[in-house]
């Protein structure tokens, strides 16, 4: 084990090393200019040329990036150009917002996706089964930006029943949650669906119905268990696909977390922020793998078999 997690983190390293190089030179040719939003357009090619220094802009490519890397091996992320402030703060301050909406996003995709394959399962063939599994291939296919607009104006602006946006209570987290949402619980409904029709047809069912256990206690107890396990082994994997739907779902419904955070940077092309935020998405992407690698021979033990 021990040996095992030594090369998944030395793994790990070289991935955000990739990313972090791969990001800083697409910033760096990016034409946009990051020192005329500093400056305004008024501003004299002179002061230009100040900033630009001041900022160390004007140097070569791989000076910039290994000054980069040093201050991040301090744990430095650097200073938002044009807030003034450090970019850690901006992303610690942000942070707790999206971890509540990522803890709700993954109750709802699990409430609707686990749902929609027990019952897509069970009735396997019917008419039930063909419009659940439509469903969950629309709500994999649907943009989510497309789905928050959609939330927004039946929910909020023709029914009145949420806020359009905003953050503090619990209404507010509703649709933004299930927006996110709704693409994972495409994807489990499939899998659950796969894996209650696989373990329906083994042999510990088909005894526990010989012993005559009604249906009820047969799949609440003997195959729902079993089929779950699967499923909630790839939790950790949704960390990465909510990291990219969280900029398009935090920018429609204004949720101020870090995917707001990162579209404001983006708009007025403030490197460090958007560096800070794509490190600690992959961070956030690298161990949500690293821990589903670990905890689903836990939860299934054929894994370990295998």
């Amino acid at each position: 084990m021990a040996a095992y997690l030594i090369r998944r983190l030395g793994g790990a390293a070289l991935i955000l090393l990739g990313v972090s190089l791969v990001t800083f030179f697409l910033l760096y040719v990016l034409p946009a200019d990051p020192v005329r939003q500093i400056a305004g357009r008024s501003a004299t090619p002179e002061t230009v040329e100040s900033i630009r220094r001041q900022l160390g802009l004007d140097q070569p490519f791989w000076v910039q990036y290994g000054r980069y890397l040093w201050n991040l091996l301090h744990l430095d992320l650097g200073r938002s150009y044009l807030q003034r402030s450090e970019v850690s703060e901006l992303i610690w301050a942000r942070l707790p917002p999206t971890l509540l909406l990522m803890a709700g996003a993954i109750a709802c995709e699990l409430a609707l996706g686990l749902t929609m394959g027990v019952v897509a399962a069970l009735r396997r063939g019917t008419a039930a089964d063909n419009g659940l599994m439509i469903a969950s291939f629309v709500g994999v296919s649907a943009p989510q930006f497309v789905v928050g607009l959609l939330m927004l104006y039946v929910f909020a602006v023709r029914l009145g029943w949420f806020p359009i946006g905003g953050y503090g209570t619990f209404a507010h987290l509703v649709l933004p949650s299930l927006t996110l949402g709704i693409l994972g619980a495409g994807w489990y409904s499939r899998m659950m669906r796969s894996s209650m029709v696989e373990v329906l047809r083994q042999d510990f069912v088909r005894t526990a119905r010989a012993k005559g256990l009604t249906r009820r206690r047969v799949i609440l107890r003997h195959a729902l268990p079993n089929a779950v396990l699967p499923v909630i082994a790839m939790i950790g994997i949704d960390i990465g696909i909510f990291m990219g739907g969280i900029v398009v779902v935090e920018s429609v419904f204004g949720w101020p977390g870090i995917g707001q955070l990162a579209w404001q940077a983006i708009q007025r092309v403030d490197i460090p922020i958007i560096m800070g935020v794509t490190l600690v998405s992959a961070v956030a992407i690298v161990l949500g793998n690293l821990l589903a690698d670990l905890v689903a021979p836990l939860i299934d033990p054929r894994i370990r078999l295998r």
